[in-house]
């Protein structure tokens, strides 16, 4: 039996840089029923500058992209007390790293992996740190060639690191033609190891075509209405829609591990008596009268005539006696 697929649901920066609403969300996605909840941890001094331009042109209140992280930020503290409530809730804690020193406070907070976003999959300083912990990595494909991964696979091999990838495409929010879901079969012959999906789509139904396809983990972004600020927001689920995804996620996690045999269909045999149907006169005929398909109709149920699939072999045929319309029509009515 294949492994329950791994839901991870992704806060990023939807808590705006309010502690509370970061804690707000921790209570509701452990309502939802996904596994893990995952964060990023932003220091902004360590791995940004002044001259970062904004991807998005979204904010009201940040001159810079730089004053960005740094209302993003929380202390190690604070990040202790996070990690803690995911802990009290039955959550995985997860988190994104962009500079080595959040590596060493991701340590202190006792992180269990690792989530390596797409714009550091070529970061080999930052992976180096975190493949130093021993811990387990899951990589976003989003920006990467394939080109690209087979170096970052590489490096990761050559630290005996253990790792999942997960297809990814960078776009807030990714349109139909952009999600890429045939790059999951592509990932798994092309390095073995556990395949995922990163979903900015905000749709719940591309999050169940991608665990039908294959995709063993599903990573998404969370908030509590799409129309809240940030840059996230558009591209991302809310809360009572990652409820229906668990739900349906559930349901093709069974129907994958619960094969039909059509060799035989036995436990069919009840339902077959009620619905199949057998022949029958569709008009008054006299006896003589040499049938033809347009005489015919098909009734409920089965095994009060000749079998409605039969009805080649009677056509031609004389009739014994007289029939009224809508009788049956069995072998012994023919000559």
């Amino acid at each position: 039996m294949k492994n329950k697929p791994y839901l991870i649901a992704e806060i990023a920066q939807a808590h705006d840089g309010s502690l509370g609403i970061l804690h707000s969300y921790i209570d509701a996605v452990a309502k939802t029923g996904v596994q893990a909840i995952k964060f990023q941890l932003h220091i902004a001094d360590a791995e940004s500058s002044i001259h970062e331009p904004f991807r998005v042109k979204f904010s009201k209140e940040d001159a810079t992209r730089f004053d960005y992280w740094k209302r993003m930020e929380f202390t190690l503290e604070q990040w202790k007390e996070i990690k803690s409530h995911c802990d009290e809730v039955g959550l995985d804690f997860i988190c994104s790293p962009f500079s080595n020193l959040a590596v060493d406070w991701l340590e202190q907070i006792d992180v269990k992996q690792y989530k390596v976003g797409s714009g550091e999959v070529n970061n080999f300083l930052l992976l180096e740190k975190i493949c130093q912990t021993g811990k387990p990595i899951i990589i976003s494909s989003g920006m990467s060639s394939f080109d690209e991964l087979d170096k970052t696979v590489e490096f990761l091999r050559s630290k005996k690191a253990t790792f999942s990838i997960l297809q990814c495409t960078t776009a807030y929010p990714t349109k139909p033609e952009q999600y890429g879901l045939n790059v999951i079969s592509e990932l798994k012959k092309r390095y073995d190891v556990p395949i995922g999906f990163s979903d900015h789509s905000a749709k719940v139904a591309t999050g169940i075509a991608a665990v039908t396809l294959g995709a063993e983990i599903l990573e998404f972004h969370v908030v509590f209405n799409k129309q809240m600020f940030g840059p996230d927001a558009v591209a991302s689920l809310t809360i009572e829609e990652t409820k229906q995804l668990v739900d349906d996620v559930a349901a093709i996690y069974l129907a994958q591990n619960h094969v039909i045999s059509k060799e035989t269909n036995e436990q069919f045999k009840e339902l077959k008596a009620i619905f199949e149907k057998s022949l029958a006169i569709n008009k008054n005929l006299p006896k003589g009268h040499i049938i033809t398909f347009d005489d015919l109709e098909s009734k409920k149920p089965k095994g009060y005539g000749i079998p409605a699939s039969d009805f080649q072999k009677v056509i031609g045929a004389k009739l014994k006696n007289d029939k009224s319309q809508w009788d049956f029509l069995n072998e012994d009515d023919l000559a």
